[in-house]
């Protein structure tokens, strides 16, 4: 297969400046209810960037768990490698790959830990599977074997019974301020029409037009 020889010709919609909405985060909510109606599969997975003291970045997909005009919510071990890389270095990047609608949305911006009772009240929100998956797997730290995590996954299980899982001290959320917001539609002829809001001083924000 010559990869050079695989493309497409995106032809399912267009964005027009008429098109967006003055505020960046009702524009993604808007297309956000257009994605989730289209029944895209996962449709808040974010790919989440972030680059340590070291200079080398690094990539992996998690999911929205709450938008206000705050940020961007989600939530993972803080002794993880990003929770790590963003202690370190807080400025990320979030890409939503909207493929099916030949849509993506790029948030820059920066990454601060939320306080502990909105990680709680997310945390009672969770099936209780995902509650004891949080307290046993030790987040990018070596495993000899699957076993291992579901034995401890086990264990855990009958240590808490039916009685209620605590938060655990290792466990919380990042919510990322964005400072750029990138609305990218795909177009015919590789004429894709991208519109970038960028934050002000005084909480407004200023729109431009990107080339493809």
């Amino acid at each position: 297969m010559n990869l050079a020889d695989v493309r497409s010709d995106y032809r399912k919609g267009k964005l027009r400046r008429e098109d967006l909405k003055p505020d960046p985060i009702d524009m993604f909510n808007f297309w956000l209810d257009e994605v989730i109606e289209a029944k895209v599969v996962e449709p808040t997975a974010m790919s989440l960037a972030t680059c340590g003291a070291d200079g080398h970045p690094l990539l992996r997909t998690v999911l929205l768990k709450g938008l206000d005009a705050r940020g961007f919510v989600f939530f993972t071990n803080l002794e993880s490698r990003k929770a790590q890389q963003l202690g370190e270095n807080p400025n990320v990047s979030l890409l939503f790959p909207w493929l099916p609608l030949e849509r993506q949305v790029i948030v820059r911006g920066r990454a601060d830990k939320i306080p502990a009772m909105e990680s709680l009240k997310y945390f009672m929100s969770r099936p209780r599977e995902s509650q004891l998956a949080a307290w046993a797997s030790r987040q990018s730290h070596a495993i000899s074997s699957r076993t291992v995590l579901e034995m401890e996954w086990g264990k855990l299980k009958e240590k808490f019974g039916a009685g209620k899982i605590p938060l655990p001290s290792f466990w919380g959320g990042f919510r990322v301020k964005p400072e750029t917001i990138e609305f990218w539609q795909g177009g015919s002829n590789r004429l894709h029409d991208r519109f970038e809001y960028t934050a002000q001083p005084d909480g407004s924000w200023v729109i431009e037009r990107l080339a493809p």
